[in-house]
C-alpha cells in the first residue's frame, strides 16, 4: 500500500509538471500572409501568437504545446483601420429614436469587427455621452467588444451650416470668429481628442456660406499649438491648397471639383500632409440609381440597418436619385476623386483607408470599407497597394503603428482569415474565415458572427 500510494504520488506530481497544451499559444499553419508591408504575399508561412501577441511569422515554425490551426488554402492579412468614420448617427428610415446611445454605438463597433476593422476613428461627430460614460476609454481598454475607438472629439463647422445638424452632427463648434477659438479648445482638449476636424465646404452650394480662411486657419495654428493635428473635410482644390498652406495635417475627403496640380502635390508631399480619399463615400451619392453588382450581395445587405435596403431597391429611390440635378454632379465629382487619388498617391503622399461610413444609412458600416479597396483599386492601384492603404498607411496617421497595422514580431494579433487571397482578387477581402482581435477570434463574419 505504501508503494503504491508513493506511486500515485509520484504519478500526481509528474502530470502537474508535464506541459500541457498551451491554450493561450496558438501557431497558424499553411497559410498565405499578407503582411501589410505591401511586398508580396509569402506562400505556405505560419503564425505564431502567444496572448495577444505575434510571437513569429515564418516558415516550418516549432511551438510545442501550442495549438496548432492549420490554414492551407487560406490567407491571413492584417485587420483594416478605417481612419474616417461615424457612429451613433443613423437607423433605419423608420425608427424616430435617439441612435446616438451606449447600446447602439456598442452594436456597431462589433458590426466593424465583424467586418474584419479593429480600429476606427471618429472624425469629430461625438457627444458627450462618449466621454461621460468612458465609452472611448473603455474601447480602448479592450472592455467593450467590438472595433477600438479613437476619436476627434467635437469638431468644428459653421453656425448655419456644415456638418449638417439634420443628419446627427449636434455636438460640434460652430464659432465664427477666430478670437473664439481658443476658448473653444479649452473645452475641447478636456475630452482628449486624438485630433482636431474642420468642416470646410458648402455641401454642394447646400450653404451660403461656409468656414473663412481665417477661422480654419486659427482652428489648425491652436490645434497645433496644443499639440493636436488638424483634419479637414474638403470639396475644392482652392480650400485645399489654402488649407494646406495654412498647415493642415490631413485631407479627410477627396479633392473633387478639379484635378491636383503639380504644385499642390509637391507642397503636400513635403509638409507630409495625409490624404483620405472616401471614395466610396461618392459612390454611394449616386450607385444605388445604377444597380449595382453588389446591390444583392448578402455581404452588403448585412450591413444596413432595418429599411434601408427596402428603401435603397424601391423604384421610386432609384428613379429620384436618377433624375436629382446632383446626379451628374456627384458622377464627375467621384470620376475627378478616382483621378486625384492615382496621382496622390504616385506623388509618394500618405493615403490612408476611410469612408466616412456611418454619417449617413447609406454610407454602410463595414461593406464600405471593403468597397473603398475595390475602387481603390479601380483608381489604379494595385491589390498590394490598396492593403497596405488600409493596413500599415491606416495604422501610421493614428499614430498606433507600433502595435497595429502589420502582422510582425511584437505586434498585436490583430488579423482576418480570408477564403481566398485579395492579392489576386480584391473583392476577396470579403470571403472572410474569421477575425481575431489581441489573439482572440471575435467573429466569423457579418454573415456567420460567433
Amino acid at each position: 500500500m505504501r508503494k503504491l500510494s508513493l506511486l500515485l504520488f509520484i504519478t500526481i506530481i509528474s502530470l502537474a509538471f508535464t506541459p500541457a497544451d498551451d491554450q493561450d499559444t496558438i501557431l497558424f499553419t499553411h497559410a498565405t500572409v499578407i503582411d501589410g508591408n505591401g511586398g508580396k504575399a509569402r506562400e505556405n508561412t505560419d503564425i505564431l501568437i502567444k496572448g495577444n501577441s505575434i510571437v513569429a511569422v515564418g516558415k516550418n515554425l516549432k511551438a510545442p504545446g501550442a495549438k496548432v490551426v492549420d490554414l492551407k488554402g487560406k490567407t491571413i492579412m492584417p485587420s483594416l483601420i478605417s481612419d474616417h468614420v461615424h457612429v451613433g448617427l443613423i437607423h433605419g428610415p423608420n425608427d424616430k429614436s435617439n441612435p446616438y446611445t451606449r447600446d447602439k454605438i456598442v452594436s456597431q463597433l462589433k458590426k466593424y469587427v465583424s467586418y474584419g476593422v479593429s480600429n476606427i476613428m471618429i472624425m469629430g461627430t461625438d457627444r458627450p455621452l462618449m466621454f461621460d460614460q468612458g465609452l472611448r476609454d473603455s474601447s480602448m481598454a479592450e472592455l467593450l467588444p467590438g472595433a477600438r475607438l479613437h476619436s476627434a472629439g467635437y469638431g468644428f463647422g459653421m453656425p448655419t451650416g456644415a456638418p449638417p445638424v439634420e443628419m446627427g452632427m449636434t455636438n460640434v463648434f460652430r464659432d465664427a470668429s477666430a478670437e473664439l477659438i481658443p476658448a473653444a479648445f479649452d473645452t475641447l482638449v478636456k475630452v482628449k481628442p486624438d485630433l482636431v476636424k474642420i468642416w470646410v465646404d458648402d455641401f454642394g452650394d447646400k450653404y451660403k456660406t461656409k468656414m473663412p480662411p481665417a477661422v480654419s486657419a486659427a482652428i489648425i495654428n491652436e490645434a497645433h499649438k496644443r499639440g493636436l493635428r488638424a483634419a479637414a473635410h474638403v470639396f475644392y482644390l482652392s480650400d485645399a491648397k489654402q488649407l494646406v498652406n495654412d498647415g493642415v495635417d490631413i485631407i479627410a475627403h477627396s479633392i473633387r471639383d478639379k484635378v491636383i496640380d503639380d504644385a499642390l502635390l509637391q507642397k503636400m508631399k513635403a509638409k507630409h500632409v495625409v490624404y483620405i480619399p472616401t471614395l466610396s463615400l461618392d459612390e454611394f451619392s449616386y450607385i444605388y440609381a445604377r444597380k449595382p453588382d453588389w446591390i444583392n450581395d448578402p455581404f452588403f445587405k448585412a450591413s444596413l440597418e432595418p429599411g434601408v435596403y427596402e428603401l435603397i431597391t424601391s423604384e421610386k429611390y432609384q428613379n429620384d436619385l436618377k433624375n436629382s440635378p446632383a446626379y451628374a454632379k456627384n458622377m464627375a465629382a467621384f470620376n475627378i476623386a478616382m483621378k486625384n487619388l492615382k496621382k496622390i498617391y504616385d506623388a509618394g503622399i500618405l493615403v490612408c483607408l476611410g469612408t466616412d461610413s456611418g454619417a449617413m444609412m447609406l454610407r454602410a458600416q463595414g461593406f464600405s470599407e471593403h468597397l473603398e479597396l475595390e475602387l481603390m483599386v479601380q483608381a489604379g492601384l494595385t491589390p498590394m497597394q490598396a492593403l497596405k492603404v488600409a493596413t500599415k498607411n491606416s495604422a501610421e496617421m493614428l499614430l498606433v503603428d507600433q502595435q497595429f497595422g502589420t502582422l510582425e514580431q511584437g505586434k498585436v494579433a490583430d488579423f482576418i482569415i480570408l477564403d481566398a487571397n485579395p492579392a489576386t482578387a480584391i473583392k476577396n477581402t470579403r470571403k472572410i474565415f474569421a477575425v481575431y482581435k489581441s489573439g482572440k477570434e471575435v467573429s466569423k463574419g457579418p454573415l456567420n458572427d460567433l
